[in-house]
């Protein structure tokens, strides 16, 4: 324990940044995890317009909270975020997890800190079938990833919404960007068809695709 908080006395400043958008009843035990995490020095929830007091249970953490006044998607309220800090090195954790724990957190972040990677992206293992299928399909497409912040603070993230991933990915590659995959075992996320239920969180997952296609072919 002793060798691991030296390591990260001598690291860099660590943001996380977990955009939200009506996450009140979920995003609590994701704050929990990542204000416990030994690496992470500052905690940004970015509230995207939200209306059912997601601001509200993060300020009951403590946490630093950007309000924003309308619903802007997903790569805007991870960009207001992004500016809102001047970390070097910037983590993204999406506000609906289940399972996520501060070893988790610290591994993800771990391998940027310490100079081993650019890049990391977090997948899904071991949790719901469901969640940990989707992420062995499509890997690149996981909300959770940290990053020197210097690589990401000239990306135009803010017309992303849900293609934010697919944007991050391609900037990443097209600087040369060491990025390393880190396993989250036991980790998975809530379906949008649970959060809003099955015909409109079908059409709310047919809009999130539609996203992500539409920045894959740009």
């Amino acid at each position: 324990m002793q060798d691991v908080m030296q390591d990260v006395r001598k690291t860099a400043s660590v943001a996380v940044i977990i955009p939200a958008y009506n996450e009140a009843s979920r995003i609590g035990p994701v704050i929990s995890a990542v204000t416990r995490a030994r690496y992470v020095s500052e905690v940004i929830v970015v509230s995207d317009g939200s209306t059912d007091g997601t601001a509200e249970t993060a300020r009951s953490f403590g946490v630093r909270v950007i309000e924003l006044e309308r619903n802007v998607g997903k790569g805007g309220a991870m960009k207001a975020g992004l500016d809102a800090t001047a970390a070097e090195v910037v983590a993204f954790i999406d506000a609906d997890l289940v399972g996520l724990t501060p070893d988790h957190v610290d591994e993800l972040i771990r391998p940027v800190v310490l100079g081993e990677a650019d890049a990391t992206l977090g997948v899904f293992s071991g949790g719901r079938s469901s969640t940990t299928l989707a992420q062995k399909l499509t890997p690149g497409l996981s909300g959770q990833r940290a990053v020197r912040a210097a690589l990401v603070r000239d990306i135009p993230m803010e017309g992303a919404r849900f293609g934010i991933e697919v944007v991050l990915n391609k900037h990443l590659a097209s600087r040369g960007a060491r990025v390393k995959r880190v396993t989250l075992h036991g980790v998975s996320q809530v379906m949008k068809e649970e959060k809003r239920g099955r015909l409109e969180g079908f059409a709310a997952r047919l809009r999130m695709y539609w996203e992500i296609v539409s920045h894959m072919k740009g």
